[in-house]
């Protein structure tokens, strides 16, 4: 299968996206996936204001259309609702080739923190962008379910997964943080909730792996909270080990690989009950959900940790990859059942039965 993968997320950035995409670009050719990446840093491309990190491509449909012209795709899947998403979907119509887009991020409740944009009307631009595919791949049931209800169609589940041969539990402590040792890890920006981390009554100490708009102003207001930066492999897995329990603020996430991470590292997860969280830890004993995330962080310190590495056992990253495998040969056979029955619908003999039907 030739698969032209167009995202808007992309090395270096460090976000869950972005590590889903990694892995689907190691495993995919092991499994009989031919793909072609389409990034931003391929075109003409500038910061995104807020998030210079983010860099924002200046792409015309044609530009992907000569880059479907000389790899031939089977199957086009967009990952992002940015300008090369935007872009190859447009393309990807144009061609008539099977489409799949993937729903990874809340854009209107993380629209609606910063500015006064309804989520309704980005609800309905979104809805607009997806259900041009022949599937959209969606993280969790919860997710599913919330689309459905906002007029989403073609939905379909493609899981995540973690590397168990990373992410292990810690053996020894070999840092002089007072303990416990409270973790969290993401994009430091005002969508994370972050401040209702920082802001709880905990003992020991608090730490922040990432970077983002929101770091400069949140280090200054909370002095004592450890900010390291960004991380990533082995020095990223040696923090998660040295931690105690990973605290999860976030209420719009509709996943949150960095839940596997920790739970792969032995760390239990304190979380409030929303998409995401949910979905993963609901009556697993690997975390607590509670509107107290005070009191679920310091539960946490009393969990099983054995249960979180049972938990994490479940999602490897193979098994996602093959999953959206799946996913994408099963969009191709809808699409060209779709044609087939459009063309039926078409011919002389459906037309004339039509007409006399009562």
């Amino acid at each position: 299968m030739r698969v032209l993968l167009a995202t808007d997320a992309w090395e270096p950035q460090i976000n869950g996206v972005v590590r889903t995409l990694q892995q689907v670009r190691a495993h995919g050719p092991s499994i009989g996936m031919e793909i072609e990446f389409v990034t931003p840093d391929q075109f003409r491309n500038f910061p995104m204001p807020g998030y210079p990190e983010i860099r924002m491509a200046m792409v015309r449909a044609a530009d992907i259309e000569k880059r479907m012209a000389a790899f031939k795709p089977d199957v086009v899947h967009v990952a992002t609702e940015g300008p090369v998403g935007y872009a190859a979907r447009r393309a990807t119509l144009r061609q008539g080739l099977p489409l799949t887009t993937s729903y990874h991020t809340r854009f209107p409740e993380y629209l609606r923190a910063r500015l006064p944009i309804p989520v309704a009307l980005s609800y309905a631009v979104l809805r607009r962008f997806h259900n041009a595919a022949d599937a959209i791949l969606v993280s969790t049931p919860s997710l599913k379910a919330d689309l459905i209800e906002r007029g989403f169609s073609n939905l379909m589940h493609w899981s995540r997964g973690v590397d168990l041969a990373l992410y292990r539990p810690r053996t020894e402590s070999t840092v002089e943080w007072p303990r416990p040792v409270f973790l969290n890890v993401g994009r430091v920006a005002v969508e994370k909730n972050l401040e209702a981390f920082l802001s709880l009554d905990l003992p020991g100490t608090k730490v922040i792996v990432g970077d983002g708009p929101q770091r400069a102003e949140l280090q200054a207001r909370f002095p004592e909270v450890v900010f390291l930066g960004s991380k990533t492999g082995a020095a990223l897995a040696e923090i998660y080990r040295q931690a105690d329990v990973f605290v999860f603020p976030s209420r719009t996430d509709t996943f949150g690989v960095v839940l596997l991470e920790a739970l792969a590292s032995g760390l239990p997860v304190a979380a409030y009950p929303v998409m995401g969280p949910k979905d993963v830890l609901a009556d697993t004993g690997a975390g607590l959900l509670m509107e107290d995330l005070r009191a679920a962080a310091l539960r946490c310190l009393t969990l099983d940790r054995r249960a979180c590495l049972a938990l994490a056992d479940r999602y490897r990253w193979d098994v996602s990859i093959r999953q959206f495998r799946d996913n994408l040969a099963l969009a191709c056979q809808n699409h060209q059942a779709r044609l087939v029955g459009r063309k039926a619908s078409q011919s002389p003999d459906a037309i004339r039965v039509g007409e006399f039907s009562p």
